[in-house]
């Protein structure tokens, strides 16, 4: 076991990230069970944890961490903040030839960076293995309530990020009685698995899709629609996971039906450029759509939830969308419908997100980075010393700007 240097970087993308890659607990940890590891982190006024939480736990603090063999953030790193020659981990958003991102791959690329992506670090099965999806199930579902009861006047929540951690926020539900109201959440990956968590502790009660559809309630009810009840091949009304993800185009979307009983939409599904829609602008716009509140949390501007015009903040994460005439309105203008679209959303519980994916990190990639490497980390790397790896090698004309 070789010794290495590990630098947690000071988030400095805007809008502003809280996340952190490992806990002041989760580095002690690290410190005592790998006695050839040491770790140094960047001071910072913005992240969940404090310095002085680092340096109570024993942790070093520099500015400088030139010394430093990989270095760990988790958004976007400022091209003038990259330092030649260093390994980083983080998410690029680059893999989809995101077309804000290129200039920062370029940079890599000069300064012969190592990047290793944590959105392809992925178990054996094709699975992914980290991610905060789970947090931003629970802060999209939180946040399609919340601005249900205000639209309605009905019930008030706070915010999320008013709370500490997970564990005020639950406190927060305690003897929170929410009128009838019938929710559809939709997916079930881990941005779903946060939305059940919702529904869950403030006692919303599970309905099949098939009563959903036909029945009213007089307490609150959710609905969930996974990908082969929502999508079906066109040709033989089927459904097959590995086909739908090699030819989305084939199969028609089985979602519209819910958008006259509903009054709440959690889109938590996987959505990509050739998967149809949920519904359609015209759709939007014809009378019996009774969907009030979209929280979109997988956020996909113009996707699967056509009527999402991109993002909000967390400080204003909602808007409007008329739907007749498809623009932005305020809020909780009566004839649009209120969307909840934030693309960072578990910087909304940044402590809890941080210490569940510094968890994964050290159960799953640690022990390989410790050691050198492993084939699980050369399928993420998409860069190794300044160039494009062979699996990666399709973005040449991404990164030249053809």
């Amino acid at each position: 076991m070789t010794s290495l240097h590990i630098g947690l970087i000071r988030e400095e993308k805007t809008p502003q990230d809280n996340r952190v890659a490992f806990t002041p607990q989760q580095c002690q940890w690290i410190l005592s069970h790998y006695p050839t590891v040491q770790i140094t982190v960047q001071p910072s006024p913005h992240r969940a944890f404090k310095d002085d939480e680092y340096s109570t736990a024993g942790i070093r603090l520099a500015e400088d961490l030139s010394q430093c063999d990989i270095l760990l953030g988790i958004k976007e790193v400022p091209v003038e903040r990259l330092i030649p020659g260093k390994t980083y981990l983080f998410f690029s958003h680059t893999k989809k030839l995101q077309p804000q991102n290129r200039e920062m791959l370029r940079t890599i690329l000069e300064r012969k960076i190592t990047l290793i992506d944590y959105e392809c670090l992925v178990h054996p099965d094709g699975q992914r293995i980290l991610g905060f999806g789970f947090f931003a199930g629970v802060v999209g579902a939180h946040n399609g309530l919340l601005e249900f009861g205000r639209r309605t006047g009905l019930f008030n929540f706070k915010r999320v990020h008013e709370c500490h951690d997970f564990q005020e926020l639950i406190t927060h539900y305690f003897g929170v009685k929410l009128p009838p109201v019938k929710i559809v959440a939709t997916g079930s990956g881990r941005v779903t698995a946060g939305i059940l968590e919702v529904m869950g502790l403030l006692g919303i009660k599970y309905i099949p899709p098939e009563e959903f559809l036909i029945n009213e309630y007089a307490y609150p009810v959710y609905t969930q629609l996974k990908a082969g009840e929502l999508y079906l091949r066109r040709s033989d009304k089927t459904y097959s996971r590995e086909d739908f993800h090699n030819h989305p185009e084939h199969y028609d979307c089985k979602f519209l039906p819910y958008v006259t009983c509903s009054d709440i939409l959690m889109n938590g599904i996987y959505w990509e450029q050739d998967i149809a829609p949920l519904f359609t602008w015209e759709d939007l716009a014809k009378e019996n759509f009774r969907i009030q509140v979209i929280a979109d949390i997988t956020d996909d501007k113009g996707g699967s939830v056509p009527c999402n015009l991109g993002d909000g903040t967390i400080e204003q994460p909602v808007y409007g969308v008329h739907r007749q005439s498809r623009e932005k309105t305020a809020p909780y203008d009566p004839e649009s419908v209120t969307m909840m679209c934030v693309g960072n959303l578990p910087n909304e519980l940044p402590r809890d997100a941080s210490q569940f994916f510094g968890d994964h990190l050290m159960k799953y990639v640690f022990d390989d980075l410790v050691n050198g490497g492993s084939e699980m980390i050369t399928k993420a790397t998409i860069a190794a010393h300044g160039k494009l790896t062979d699996r990666y090698a399709y973005m040449q004309p991404y990164v030249a700007g053809e």
